[in-house]
């Protein structure tokens, strides 16, 4: 995973969830967001987004975080980019099965926004070394 993260493609069907991460992640952390309140609507943008990473929420109706993500896989574009799943269900199993399903790492929600941008960025130079 080299270079600089800058563009994130967030994926989240709460909109009040969605605001709040999306101001901090560009206030605060400085990335460009692309936004999607679905699975589907992610499959739409990601061939575009050109995002170095993905934020997922794992329950999400129609199609969840693990569903989009094994789309997600069989998009040229986005087939290596690493996904960050974000849920709250953080159980050290449900983390273990996350990853496995190629997840580099689980957030919990709720989340912090003030710390939200150095958590992923820290999980990126943790996934990059």
């Amino acid at each position: 995973m080299p270079g600089e993260l800058k563009r994130i493609l967030y994926v989240e069907d709460e909109a009040s969830i969605r605001t709040i991460a999306v101001t901090v992640l560009e206030a605060v952390g400085g990335f460009a967001v692309i936004t999607c309140a679905s699975g589907k609507q992610a499959l739409e943008a990601a061939p575009g987004a050109n995002a170095d990473l993905i934020l997922l929420d794992v329950m999400m109706p129609e199609m969840d975080g693990p569903a989009t993500l094994k789309a997600l896989r069989e998009i040229p574009q986005t087939a290596q980019t690493p996904v960050i799943f974000m849920t709250a269900k953080v159980q050290v199993g449900e983390i273990a099965h996350y990853k496995s399903l190629g997840a580099v790492d689980v957030i919990a929600k709720p989340f912090d926004p003030m710390t939200l941008s150095a958590q992923i960025k820290e999980i990126w130079l943790r996934s990059a070394g």
